[in-house]
Order: C-alpha cells, then sequence, then structure tokens
C-alpha cells in the first residue's frame, strides 16, 4: 500500500512539474512571438508583397499575435500603414469579441484609425454599433464621413436615417470651387449622392415630400437620379421609364394624392 501510494505521489508531481514547465514555455513563446511581431511592424514597408508576408506571419501565430496588434494599434510609433493592417487582423483573429474594443478607435485622434476600424466593424457586420457610426457622419474627414455613410447604408442600420438626412445640411459636404481667385456657388460633393440613396435604402419616411419638391426643381439634376431611385424605394411606387419631365409629374402627382389622403 505505502508502494503504491509513494508511485502515486510521484506521478503527481510529474504531472505538476509538466505542466508548470508548458505554462512558462508557453508565456515565453508568447512573448517571443510578441517581440518578433513588434519588430516586423516597426519596419516601413515598401511593397505589397511584404505587407502580405506580414500579414501572413500575424495570421500563423494566431491568438498569440494579439497582444503584439493590440500594441500597434495603440503605439502613434508605428507606421499608419502597419497599424491599418494590424486592426484589420486583429478582427479576422478575434472576431465578433474584437468588436467592442474596435470601437474604442472610432473616437481616436488619427483618421487612419477611424477608418480603418469602420471597416473592419463593417467586414464583422457589427450593425448593434449604429449610434457610433452616425457620430462619424459629420467627421472632419471625409472618407471618414464616407465609410461611416457605408456602413450605415450596408448594415441597413434603419435608426441612423435623421443623421444620414442630416448630411444634406452640413456644410462640409459641399465645396467652393473659384474662378480667377474668386469663390462661385458652392458644389455639391459626391458624398450627397450617396446620402440620397441610402435614405432611400434606409427607407425615410420623413424624406419623401422633401424630396418630391427637390426633384421638381432644376437646381437638383445633378442628383435627379438618385432622388428618383430613392422616392421608389421609400414609396414602393416606381416612376415611368421615359424622360425626367414625366417623372417629375408622376412625383407631383404622387404628393398631391398624399396630401389628399
Amino acid at each position: 500500500m505505502k508502494n503504491y501510494s509513494f508511485k502515486f505521489l510521484q506521478k503527481s508531481s510529474l504531472f505538476i512539474a509538466l505542466s508548470f514547465c508548458m505554462s512558462v514555455n508557453a508565456s515565453i513563446n508568447a512573448s517571443e512571438v510578441k517581440d518578433v511581431l513588434l519588430q516586423k511592424y516597426m519596419i516601413n514597408y515598401s511593397d505589397k508583397i511584404q505587407i502580405a508576408e506580414l500579414k501572413a506571419e500575424t495570421l500563423k501565430q494566431g491568438g498569440q499575435s494579439v497582444e503584439a496588434l493590440i500594441e500597434v494599434m495603440k503605439n502613434g510609433k508605428y507606421p499608419d500603414k502597419n497599424r491599418w493592417v494590424a486592426t484589420f487582423l486583429l478582427g479576422q483573429i478575434m472576431g465578433d469579441k474584437s468588436a467592442p474594443f474596435l470601437a474604442k478607435f472610432l473616437k481616436h485622434p488619427n483618421w487612419v484609425m477611424r477608418m480603418a476600424s469602420l471597416k473592419t466593424m463593417l467586414a464583422l457586420k457589427q450593425k448593434e454599433y449604429g449610434s457610433h457610426y452616425a457620430m462619424l457622419l459629420s467627421d472632419d474627414s471625409f472618407i471618414v464621413r464616407a465609410q461611416a455613410l457605408d456602413n450605415i447604408r450596408t448594415l441597413k442600420i434603419a435608426n441612423s436615417a435623421p443623421q444620414v438626412w442630416a448630411m444634406l445640411y452640413d456644410k462640409k459636404n459641399y465645396y467652393l470651387p473659384t474662378m480667377n481667385g474668386k469663390e462661385l456657388k458652392a458644389k455639391r460633393s459626391n458624398i450627397i449622392k450617396s446620402v440620397i440613396l441610402t435614405v432611400g435604402d434606409l427607407k425615410f419616411q420623413q424624406a419623401k415630400i422633401p424630396l418630391i419638391k427637390m426633384i421638381q426643381k432644376d437646381k437638383y439634376n445633378d442628383i435627379f437620379t438618385e432622388m428618383d431611385i430613392s422616392l421608389s424605394k421609400i414609396t414602393g411606387q416606381k416612376s415611368p421609364d421615359t424622360d425626367s419631365k414625366a417623372k417629375r409629374i408622376f412625383w407631383q402627382r404622387m404628393a398631391l394624392n398624399t396630401t389628399i389622403q
């Protein structure tokens, strides 16, 4: 009986020792992986092949690369394009679990990080962060605003429709052309077309009457097609496949019918 107990204690001690060694080795390996990756992410790569190799190496390490990716995202000493890559890879490796962390970067002072987080969260189909995307519809960066709009449109976040509509009245979405040093009348940027299409995709009913009024006016001819498409989606009615005059008459009648009803 004593021999059995002694052998059992020996086996137990051996198991504990092995487990401890495995734990220490895993910790060492994770630390080594982080150090190696951080060195590689510090390099300002000049071509796509090198970036592809960096991505492959990171994905190969899987979960062990997470600490390094977070460090790269948080630290401005790393090149912006590498921080962009780190953001995407974090989402790819961690999946939905990365969303709360990514959402924090939507307020990052560097537009590159705001943009990277938006695109990564779109890839992860994070629809529940609609209010975060809506906040960025008035961002100082044009491409960040455009990406936030794309997130809302693609994920069909109807609750953000009022903020999308408000973009029509934001001066940042217009530009002032000049001639001989003099500013001309403000022009709509291309994002306005996306705004019109988005309110249609979101079936924003409050936009129906304003759009019907706008489509009657020549000064909105540059967004006529987009207004026609959106009105069709909002109302469920399709205008005639003829000229703009016939379409205008169709939508005018629609407005009258709506008023009468």
